[in-house]
Parts: structure tokens; sequence; C-alpha cells
């Protein structure tokens, strides 16, 4: 007679899915907190963080990428760049402002040595290079959305 193991093993497969649930919903909100750091420290990519945190949320809570993609300071920014693959002139801007302050303040008020004060200029002009070179979002991009 064989024994039948369907309820057992629906159970494993549910707690194994709560817990790779659980663990997407961590990771996406750890990835969100590290995105809203990259909005403080420059050096740290916003962009990427959003995106991996949207797809975390996508594959395990509907309620956490609706707040993601429509969050106040993230939202805009997010779907822009998912939709267009374009960053706001505002964003570029803001982004090279907290870029370079940040890069002179540390380089001027906290090292001393004269070759990691030249390696912060170079991370810096390059850091400004790519994003000056991401595409730039147009009222005609926004039209079409």
């Amino acid at each position: 007679m064989k024994s039948n193991n369907l309820p057992a093993v629906k159970n494993a497969r549910k707690r194994r899915f709560d817990l790779r649930k659980g663990l997407l919903i961590i990771s996406g909100l750890f990835l969100v907190g590290l995105a809203g750091l990259g909005v403080i420290l420059p050096i740290l990519p916003t962009t990427p963080f959003l995106l991996a945190a949207a797809a975390c949320f996508v594959r395990s809570s509907d309620p956490l990428y609706q707040w993601l993609i429509h969050h106040r300071l993230f939202g805009s920014y997010l779907r822009n760049y998912m939709k267009h693959k374009a960053i706001s002139p505002r964003a570029k801007s803001i982004s090279l402002v907290l870029l370079w302050t940040t890069i002179c303040l540390s380089a001027f008020f906290t090292v001393s040595i004269i070759w990691v004060r030249i390696i912060l200029f170079i991370i810096a002009l390059l850091v400004s290079l790519r994003i000056l070179f991401f595409k730039t979002l147009t009222r005609e991009m926004l039209e079409d959305s």
C-alpha cells in the first residue's frame, strides 16, 4: 500500500515559498535602504538598488511593489527609468551637485593624503560622466506615457 503524502508535500512547498517570499521582502527593504543612502552618498548608485528592490517586491509583495513605484521620492524616478531608460534633467543636476559637494568636502576636510584626494576626484569624474551619458528624459517621453 502506498501512503499518501500529498498534504505534507504541499505544506513543505508552502513553507519553502513563504521563506522565499520573506527573504525577497527583506532583501527588497534592505535594497531600498541602500538606495536611500545612495541619495546622500553619491558613491552608492541609487538606480540599481531601486531596480533590484522592485524586482524583489514584484516577486514577493504587490503592496510593497506598488508602494515603491508610487513612492514620493523614488516613484517617478523609478517609473521613468523602467519605461524610458532615462533620467530627468533635475535628477541629473541634483546628482551632480550632491556628488561634487560630497567629494569636495571629503577631499578638503577629511582627507590629508594627496593620492587619496586624487582618487576621489577621479571617481567623481567617472561617476559624473556616467550620469551625463545617461539618456535625458524629455517632455515628449513623458507625453507618450
